[in-house]
């Protein structure tokens, strides 16, 4: 049996015929197998979506992925942390709009420890206890462990002690090293220890998403290898509720600006991409759309090529915005995509639990024609919260010695 009977049958793919598929198959035909298996599994049509927000709590990062034009050094007069008062103000216009959930990531910043996540999640449970907090890579949990000298499985059980309730898939990139070297983000997560830290939240009883960005300087039997990887980790603990790829966006990065990488990946790439993983991840359920680094109706065109949801409303975004890609869509505007692509959008919450129909149908709410941001420009505050702390940095330490109000007894 070929590849493309197999792939036609829905049987399982091995690695080989996975590449022959990406590498000489159409693209009409890859869409039609693609479209096949997510009609297999979902049957009824319903394209979900989710309601949320994504809250980048700090920018300050040791990592120095060069291919991130988001984050900023330890010491920058342009880093930042998000007060306790700020985030809650970001839920409680997530709330007005119906959301019921953020997407909290940030930079691995030194000078906030264990228990500043404790807190802040403890404070936004006792403040909204039926609000879902889906926060903290995989790379964020490994950096929390080795600040706190903490082993994994301890430091993700005090988080859920804390109130977390699910985990981004951020920071996997491309599964393998060698990619993850020239990446320069080897540091913050190996392949292994990606996979380690989702082993171990599926094993506590989280569920977790997937992700993959592509088109920096990975190779196609690269980009099948981190499928296969977690096709493997799925099959092993069923955690993952969903698998998300987007393209490297190459503005304002190191990688783009200095090593001459400087297209994006087309969206004829997406598309391809987006196909074979939902033949290769035949035991995920869900495949989002990627509109945030694609657009609307390329977002629209992927749900004809595997993808059965089209993400997230947003609210807010940092991450890709500050490397070029500044798309928006609110709620109105995700649903007429996917109504006139001739499904039926219904809301969703992270575990993929459809919660209704769409909320501007039952009350109304206000447009959102351009995606929020951390804070505002110039906004160069420090949270009274800090306090609590003690720095690590050299750089946090004389900081706080400049501002007495911010020193605390180590």
């Amino acid at each position: 049996m070929t590849a493309l009977e197999k792939a036609a049958a829905g049987e399982r793919l091995t690695s080989d015929e996975a590449l022959a598929l990406y590498t000489e198959a159409p693209t009409q035909v890859l869409g039609r197998l693609a479209d096949a298996a997510r009609a297999r599994r979902h049957p009824d049509r319903v394209v979900t979506y989710i309601i949320d927000r994504n809250v980048n709590y700090t920018n300050v990062c040791v990592a120095r992925c060069n291919f991130c034009a988001f984050y900023r050094q330890v010491g920058s007069a342009d880093g930042y942390v998000l007060g306790f008062d700020e985030i809650f103000s970001k839920i409680d216009e997530t709330i007005g709009v119906g959301g019921g959930q953020i997407l909290l990531q940030g930079g691995h910043n030194p000078d906030l420890p264990i228990t500043w996540y404790e807190d802040l999640f403890g404070a936004v449970k006792a403040r909204y206890p039926d609000f879902k907090l889906h926060a903290l890579s995989p790379p964020e949990v490994m950096h929390i462990s080795r600040m706190a000298q903490l082993p994994v499985p301890t430091v993700i059980k005090r988080l859920i002690a804390a109130g977390l309730d699910s985990i981004p898939g951020g920071g996997a990139e491309i599964l393998v090293d060698r990619v993850r070297k020239l990446l320069h983000c080897d540091g913050k997560a190996t392949a292994d220890e990606w996979l380690g830290v989702m082993r171990e939240a599926h094993r506590a009883g989280l569920r977790t998403t997937a992700t993959m960005m592509y088109g920096t300087v990975e190779t196609l039997d690269e980009r099948l290898e981190h499928m296969f990887r977690l096709r493997d980790l799925q099959d092993q603990t069923g955690g993952f509720t969903a698998f998300i790829a987007w393209s490297f966006q190459p503005d304002h990065t190191e990688l783009g600006l200095e090593h001459g990488i400087t297209l994006e990946a087309t969206g004829v790439d997406y598309l391809r991409t987006l196909a074979v993983a939902r033949l290769v991840l035949d035991n995920f359920d869900n495949l989002q759309s990627s509109w945030v680094t694609q657009g609307g109706k390329v977002g629209q065109l992927s749900l004809l090529f595997g993808a059965n949801d089209m993400g997230s409303v947003m609210i807010e975004e940092n991450v890709v915005r500050a490397a070029g890609a500044a798309y928006c869509m609110d709620e109105l505007e995700i649903v007429r995509n996917i109504e006139d692509a001739g499904f039926i959008a219904r809301r969703r919450n992270m575990h993929y639990d459809v919660l209704g129909d769409p909320i501007f149908r039952e009350r109304d709410v206000p447009r959102m024609l351009s995606l929020a941001r951390a804070r505002a420009d110039g906004d160069t505050s420090v949270p009274a919260e800090l306090v609590n702390y003690a720095a690590r940095s050299r750089a946090g330490k004389d900081a706080r010695n400049q501002r007495p109000e911010l020193t605390i007894e180590e």
